[in-house]
């Protein structure tokens, strides 16, 4: 069994004013190698906490979180910044895309903190656009393209540095059911090609898509299932 996740006795507390809101209360969690998650949970049950400290947006009042076995819980900022950038693919509800910068160069941009040529990164940033069905729109700006393959740019730059884990956030959260459909049906071929994938979501419909299905409320993790997954 190869963890890229394992967490013990995750806490965060915030204080607000004179007191302290504690938002995750102990949390244990080990994600393998290729699983493909769906964190849930109503407003207030602090997955969005625990996706921030999943992505190490964010660090833990206390608990330990290793990452492909390196315990990141108590690094630097700018510790923090590498490892998001190597090891982890973020995608957003907004799609958090540069207007005024190509396809292609929104999706290079990560490579870019990594230190890659501007050879190397146009040459994969064009294989993963071609990945993700945008082959014709690498030279289009985020206002030429509709919200669906705005979000396969998002989905591309995730991709990119060849991340442990995809972390997405409500990633149909902004698009129409039938785009919605056609953006799930790229994270199934991602994880079908080997990625470890993360949802957040408080939709059931894009939960299913998942294998293993994490319910967190107030603060604690109240349910964890893994589906049988029939073999192809």
């Amino acid at each position: 069994m190869s963890l890229v996740i394992k967490i013990r006795d995750i806490r965060r507390d915030f204080p607000l004013g004179q007191e302290i809101v504690k938002v995750l209360k102990g949390i244990d969690l080990d994600i393998e190698k290729g699983e493909y998650v769906a964190l849930m949970g109503p407003s207030g049950s602090g997955k969005s906490t625990l996706m921030n400290l999943l992505g190490c947006l964010d660090t833990p009042t206390f608990g330990s979180y290793e990452l492909n076995g390196q315990d990141v819980s108590n690094l630097t900022d700018d510790e923090l910044a590498d490892i998001r950038n190597k090891e982890i693919g973020f995608v957003f509800q907004t799609f958090n895309l540069l207007p005024r910068t190509t396809a292609l160069d929104n999706v290079a941009l990560p490579m870019i903190y990594a230190g890659a040529s501007k050879t190397e990164r146009e040459k994969r940033a064009a294989e993963v656009l071609t990945d993700v069905g945008l082959a014709d729109r690498m030279d289009h700006k985020p206002n030429q393209l509709s919200g669906g393959q705005r979000q396969r740019v998002a989905v591309g730059r995730a991709l990119v540095n060849k991340p442990s884990i995809i972390l997405a956030d409500e990633p149909t959260g902004n698009l129409d059911s039938k785009t919605s459909i056609e953006i799930m049906n790229l994270f199934d071929a991602i994880h079908a090609a080997g990625n470890t994938v993360i949802l957040v979501t408080h939709e059931e419909d894009i939960a299913e898509h998942a294998h293993r299905v994490i319910r967190l409320r107030d603060g604690i993790v109240e349910s964890d299932e893994k589906k049988q997954v029939a073999s192809t």
